[in-house]
Parts: structure tokens; C-alpha cells; sequence
């Protein structure tokens, strides 16, 4: 099936710009088309910002049932795959031995 989905933001110049995004056969397709030009622009990766945008639009649509949640998984693993990834947060362990140092510094300037 078919699964065509469009929205309309401003570049910083403030230049209307549509976009679409397409899934035909398990496959994004994403182009998009400034006011100014006669032809669009298709892109075989598209930014982070379209995909954010496209996946609020998606999450709305599944929300109201007009679209299953494999098209809203999809999305979301191509965000995972852009997004950097998020450093780990040390261990709780680590975190106590900082905080017994820290506290036995203070406890040591105030006596």
C-alpha cells in the first residue's frame, strides 16, 4: 500500500518548503521542494530534523489508527541509527566513591 505523508516548513531565509515522505514496498522515499523551485529534490538520506518531524506526524496518525506501528518503528530506527550515541552514565559504585571523596574533602577543610 501506498503511504504518502506531507508537511510544509520555513528555511531560516523563511522560504516556504514542502516535504514528503513516502513508504512503498518496506522503503522511505523522502524529497522535498522549496516554493521557488519547479522540480524536487530527492534525498537517499534524509536530514534528522525530517525525520523528527516525519515521526510526529506518524506517531499522530497511529494514535488516531489511520497507520500501523511498524511505520512508526521504522522511523524511530532510523532516528537511532542518525542520532549519536549517548555516552553512559558511570556506575552507581563509581558515583559512591565520588561522592565518599568529595564528602570526606569537605569534612577535612571543616575541621
Amino acid at each position: 500500500m501506498r503511504n504518502v505523508h506531507v508537511w510544509k516548513t520555513r528555511t531560516e531565509e523563511g522560504e516556504k518548503r514542502e516535504v514528503r515522505a513516502e513508504r512503498f514496498g518496506g522503503k522511505w522515499r523522502f524529497q522535498s521542494k522549496l516554493k521557488s523551485e519547479e522540480r524536487w529534490t530527492y534525498y537517499d538520506v534524509p536530514s534528522l530534523e525530517d525525520l523528527d518531524e516525519l515521526r510526529d506526524i506518524l506517531w499522530r496518525k497511529y494514535q488516531r489508527k489511520r497507520l500501523p506501528h511498524d511505520d512508526v518503528a521504522s522511523i524511530d530506527a532510523m532516528i537511532a541509527q542518525m542520532r549519536p550515541a549517548v555516552p553512559q552514565m558511570p556506575d552507581s559504585s563509581e558515583d559512591d566513591s565520588v561522592a565518599r571523596a568529595l564528602r570526606g574533602a569537605r569534612q577535612s577543610n571543616i575541621s
